[in-house]
C-alpha cells in the first residue's frame, strides 16, 4: 500500500472511531429525567402533570444533564415555521399540550431549534431530538386558534438533530373518558 493510501485509511479509521465515540456519549433520556428527583409524579398516573398542581409550578429544573448530549422523544409543537418548514418548536410529553390541554410544567417542556429546518406534516408530530441540553427558562409565543399563548420552557436544545418516530416510549396516554382522548395518537 502506498504511503498516501495508508494515511487515508488511518484517517478514515480515526474518523469512524470518533463518530462511534460521539454516538456512545448520547444519553437516551425520558421525561422523568427532566424533573428533579424530589419532585413527585402526577397524582393520577393517567393524567398529565400540570404546573398548577406543583408547589414550585414546575420551575425547579434538573441540572444532572446540563451540557450533555441527550436524545429525547416527544411531540413537536411549532413555534416558528414557514409552511411545513419548522425553525423552532416546543417538545412536549403529550399530544394537545399547550393548545388543547393545560400546559405542562416548564421542566417538562424543551425549546428546540433544529440544526436545519425540519419538515413537519402536522402539529404534535412524534419526533426524537438529539443535541446538547441547556437548563434555563425561556418564553415562547404560540399562535393558537383563539389567540396568543406565552409558554415557558425549562430547557433548550439548539442545533438539534430531529427525526420522526412512530411512538414516544414514555408518552402520557389520556384516559378513555377524557374529553381530550381524541388527541391520543393511533397508528392505522
Amino acid at each position: 500500500m502506498s504511503k498516501t493510501l495508508k494515511s487515508v485509511a488511518t484517517l478514515a479509521a480515526m474518523l469512524a472511531a470518533a463518530q462511534a465515540d460521539a454516538a456512545a456519549d448520547v444519553a437516551h433520556i425520558f421525561w422523568k429525567d427532566l424533573r428533579p428527583a424530589t419532585q413527585a409524579v402526577a397524582e393520577n398516573a393517567n393524567l398529565p402533570m400540570i404546573a398548577a398542581k406543583l408547589p414550585d409550578h414546575g420551575e425547579t429544573l434538573s441540572f444532572d444533564l446540563q451540557d450533555k448530549t441527550i436524545q429525547l422523544s416527544g411531540y413537536a409543537l411549532p413555534v416558528d415555521r414557514d409552511g411545513d418548514l419548522v425553525y423552532q418548536f416546543l417538545l412536549v410529553p403529550w399530544t394537545g399540550a399547550c393548545s388543547h390541554m393545560p400546559t405542562p410544567p416548564p421542566n417538562q417542556i424543551v425549546l428546540v431549534t433544529p440544526a436545519h429546518p425540519y419538515k413537519m406534516s402536522e402539529a404534535y408530530q412524534p419526533v426524537s431530538v438529539t443535541g446538547v441540553l441547556k437548563p434555563g427558562m425561556e418564553k415562547s409565543q404560540l399562535f393558537i386558534l383563539d389567540g396568543v399563548l406565552i409558554v415557558q420552557s425549562g430547557y433548550t436544545v439548539r442545533k438539534a438533530e430531529v427525526a420522526s418516530v412512530d411512538t414516544v416510549p414514555d408518552a402520557v396516554t389520556l384516559p378513555v373518558n377524557s374529553p381530550w382522548n381524541f388527541l391520543n395518537k393511533k397508528k392505522n
